[in-house]
């Protein structure tokens, strides 16, 4: 994919995803281009969620720069965001003009519940796909229960999960089997 067909490729994900980016990343990327496999996305979202700033955009430039280097990596980082930011400027002056309408607050209520949805979607497409085997599954629960019960911030429940992550693969380290 060379740099024109990124900028685009992008620029359709972040247009047809607002409100939930994400889903249709998933989509474009592995389902309808195979661009990249389920697992190389799984692994490049948690290597997305780790870096800092936006996990989309870090996913785009990686993607990016696999596929045409530096320039790929901005070219889709710029396609993520140029035609966003013209749309939130457009809906942002739309929202101080009509900001207190009942069919507004109706239609982003909607669109709040089908971004959710998506993402729902995508999580299950994703675990669909997972090994299973119990070291994933235990990670997956510990996880879920982090997030849902404990109520963990990211940064502790990624350093307990890393944590809990290695010393389930002792055992696998080169030079540490019994």
């Amino acid at each position: 994919m060379g740099c024109a067909q990124l900028f685009w490729t992008f620029t359709q994900i972040t247009m047809l995803g607002f409100g939930g980016v994400l889903p249709w990343m998933y989509r474009v990327l592995v389902e309808k281009r195979k661009v990249i496999s389920p697992d190389a996305f799984r692994e490049l979202l948690a290597m997305g969620q780790v870096l800092p700033g936006p996990t989309i955009c870090n996913m785009a430039v990686v993607v990016g720069y696999q596929h045409a280097g530096v320039a790929g990596g901005v070219s889709a980082l710029t396609g993520m965001m140029l035609g966003p930011m013209a749309l939130v400027i457009l809906l942002g002056l739309g929202y101080e003009a009509h900001g207190q309408s009942p069919i507004l607050a109706s239609v982003l209520g909607g669109m709040s519940a089908a971004a959710a949805g998506l993402i729902v979607v995508m999580a299950l497409r994703m675990f669909a796909g997972l090994p299973r085997q119990w070291r994933s599954m235990l990670m997956v629960a510990l996880a879920l229960g982090g997030i849902a019960i404990l109520h963990l911030s990211l940064w502790l429940l990624l350093a307990t999960l890393a944590l809990v992550g290695m010393a389930l693969l002792r055992n696998d380290w080169p030079g540490t089997g019994d």
